[in-house]
């Protein structure tokens, strides 16, 4: 026989190769077993964190919330921490009249030219307000303690209305009613401010918001999700005054809308004034922290996002996935806030909004320098013996300017919330500050001055606060056109 027309025995798979496959399909499945299980876990505790849980009483106490969900009161009360900062914020308090002096006189004869600091977190938002110069001062009404406490709303039902706690004064002869509830708003902004107690749904706990839609002729009772995480914030974080009718009565300035020019438009409608400057006499408005209008304006709100997308944002521990309610600037928190949506490094976006604040705070100065040569420059008017009446149209226009001026910083941010729209506004300040410093001057010729106004030194807070004390007493007024002439008795009078 040929040996090459054997037929060969193809080799045979080792023994090894059948168990081996039954190790790995036994391990695969495994695997899978553990998987679906881990699956299965999360979805039960994402059920279970998702379900109303009963609160402890009184609601109105944050720790009463601590067991229910203790995720959320964990990164709330971290809200007590004050010591964080950005190039432009943070939560320590900050002197913004050691940083900028202008601010001493844009607000003279207002409490902020005394004690401006920076706001804290939430934790401090009753110890704040006590401890501020700015409530020692003069006697407040109740209505400060509005947007600092869970109580108000508990306040509210038990005097019989919002106007009842508005206008609350419980000792004789009291002024105002903050000090007089001091012992009745115990707890700072939190849990209850913002969650229902039964269903842990957003919900809105200010009337002052429901009736500032209503005055647009918007229900915002129709409000979706996404924008109640929003809305929740609009409560406090807004542009609001006290109407002197009812007394003291908490209201949003929006009946023709929240832009600037919408505002200001109201306030002219209503004829309301803060205070007289103690300067330049003029009749001021302070902006509050119109947060919420400005941030209708930013690329943000345009695109869906919510206050608390950026400042609350989602983190996950488990399956279960919670807001962090660490409220605080999203610089401090870049992976989690800015990072979801932005794939640039940490790095790369901190620069990109620092550059942007950058710029509006530049913008800031410029109009901060006008407005408080402004002021110098009606009180020269003054000086030369100008009338209220020949400087009626300045002092209104110096008003306008300010305001615009204030709707930008005093706003959380440094503008960043809508960085076109601040400084569009920025640039209307300026423009006013300087038509009524042109004005002035124009003024100043008609009664024989034609040199330039001496401006007196407000380098800093310490000086600024020396040359608004000359104002205040009046007898020691600075010298502002070189005369050495003492000012006309009727501009030295004091303001009432």
């Amino acid at each position: 026989m040929n040996p090459d027309s054997q037929q060969t025995t193809p080799p045979q798979p080792g023994a090894w190769r059948g168990p081996m496959l039954f190790v790995v399909a036994g391990v695969a499945t495994l695997g899978l077993g553990l998987l679906a299980a881990s699956i299965m876990e999360r979805r039960v505790e994402t059920k279970i964190a998702l379900q109303p849980k009963t609160i402890g009483q009184p609601v109105v106490d944050s720790a009463n919330w601590k067991d229910a969900y203790p995720r959320q009161y964990g990164s709330y009360a971290a809200t007590e921490e004050s010591t964080s900062h950005t190039k432009w914020g943070g939560s320590y308090p900050r002197d913004l009249l050691a940083e900028d002096p202008n601010n001493v006189i844009l607000f003279a004869g207002y409490a902020f030219a005394v004690d401006y600091k920076q706001g804290r977190g939430h934790v401090h938002a009753i110890t704040d307000p006590v401890e501020t110069k700015r409530t020692q001062i003069k006697e407040q009404p109740a209505t400060c303690w509005t947007c600092k406490s869970p109580d108000v709303p508990r306040l509210m039902q038990e005097l019989g209305s919002p106007a009842a706690f508005y206008a609350y004064q419980d000792k004789e002869g009291s002024k105002g009613g903050f000090n007089d509830l001091k012992e009745e708003v115990t707890h700072p902004i939190g849990c209850a401010d913002c969650h229902d107690p039964v269903t842990n749904g957003l919900v809105i706990t200010r009337p002052a918001l429901k009736e500032g839609f209503a005055a647009m002729g918007k229900d915002i009772s129709k409000a979706s999700h996404q924008e109640m995480r929003s809305l929740v914030c609009a409560q406090c974080h807004v542009e609001y005054y006290f109407q002197p009718e009812p007394k003291n009565y908490l209201k949003f300035p929006w009946d023709k809308g929240t832009n600037v020019e919408d505002m200001d438009a109201y306030y002219d409608s209503v004829g309301f004034t803060d205070w007289k400057h103690a300067i330049s006499k003029a009749p001021m408005i302070k902006m509050q922290h119109p947060d919420y209008e400005v941030f209708t304006k930013g690329i943000h709100a345009a695109n869906n996002v919510s206050c608390a997308d950026c400042h609350m944002p989602y983190k996950t521990e488990g399956g279960a996935k919670f807001s962090d309610h660490h409220v605080r600037s999203p610089l401090l928190n870049i992976q989690n806030s800015c990072a979801v949506c932005h794939r640039s490094s940490e790095a790369e976006i901190r620069t990109r909004v620092e550059n942007i604040q950058d710029k509006i705070a530049e913008g800031r100065k410029h109009a901060e320098a006008a407005l408080a040569k402004a002021h110098f420059d009606v009180a020269a008017c003054m000086q030369a013996g100008a009338s209220d009446e020949e400087l009626k149209a300045i002092r209104t226009t110096v008003r306008k300017a300010q305001l615009r001026w204030d709707y930008v910083a005093a706003n959380n941010g440094m503008g960043f919330h809508a960085p076109q729209e601040c400084q569009r506004v920025l640039a209307m300040a300026n423009d006013l500050a300087q038509e009524a410093r042109v004005s002035a001057t124009r003024l100043l010729a008609t009664k024989g001055h034609l040199n330039p106004v001496i401006y007196p030194d407000i380098s800093t807070k310490e000086a600024a606060t020396k040359v608004l004390k000359a104002f205040k007493d009046s007898k020691d007024r600075p010298d502002l056109l070189g005369t050495g002439k003492a000012w006309p008795e009727a501009a030295a009078a004091p303001a009432k």
